[in-house]
């Protein structure tokens, strides 16, 4: 009852999309502060219904900022955390727009946002099924994911993401190493949840990371 409380709470002030590229800036950090809540602090229906409407009005403010490649990411990191989310092959679709989202924002600015459209295509590659179920693809992942660290290499997502796909690939000391450098990453004032949640999964990762080096 809470879960659903919160929910109702979230979406009760209306998500306004300013037109003017001055207030897109205040646009993009409702998005992100939005996505936090939704991605890390509700579960199960509660989560996909806020997902839901999350995505409309980030395909609203996508819209309103054709140009801009940050509004494109934004929308390809919601889309794929509603098809995390929601599993199954019924979220292939989800992941497939996801998908043209990233390309889209690399066509306008692959460096916006410190190349953060490289770690979010690589971790899409990495959890969609490969052919001939998905496009996922572990070597484009990899790929993605160095290209994504050469511009941003002490960032606390492409170095988390990094670690978290390599852990998959049983490669716990490379893991391991890009989890300490993301633990060590400057604190991002403008998202602080999603820093505070991204460091309990750091965390929780080095845990599982250091008792498969034990063994």
């Amino acid at each position: 009852m809470t879960k659903l409380i919160f929910t109702t709470l979230i979406w009760a002030s209306a998500f306004v999309v300013h037109s003017a590229k001055a207030d897109f800036a205040t646009d993009l950090h409702t998005v992100q502060s939005q996505w936090a809540t939704v991605n890390y602090e509700l579960v199960d229906d509660s989560q996909l219904d806020a997902f839901e409407k999350l995505v409309n009005t980030t395909a609203e403010f996508t819209k309103a900022n054709n140009d801009q490649a940050a509004s494109h990411i934004w929308y390809g990191i919601v889309l794929s955390s509603y098809a995390g989310a929601k599993g199954g092959l019924g979220a292939l679709g989800l992941a497939k727009d996801a998908k043209a989202q990233f390309e889209q924002a690399m066509k306008i600015d692959a460096k916006a946002l410190d190349g953060s459209v490289y770690t979010s295509l690589a971790t899409l590659y990495a959890k969609v099924p490969g052919w001939p179920i998905g496009f996922g693809d572990d070597d484009e992942a990899d790929k993605l994911f160095k290209q994504a660290l050469a511009l941003n290499p002490n960032g606390i997502d492409s170095n988390y993401l990094y670690a978290a796909f390599l852990f998959d690939e049983r490669k716990y000391s490379a893991a391991k190493k890009h989890l300490l450098i993301a633990q060590q990453a400057p604190a991002r004032a403008d998202r602080p949840k999603a820093d505070l949640y991204r460091q309990q999964e750091i965390t929780a990762l080095l845990s599982k990371v250091d008792k498969k080096i034990k063994k």
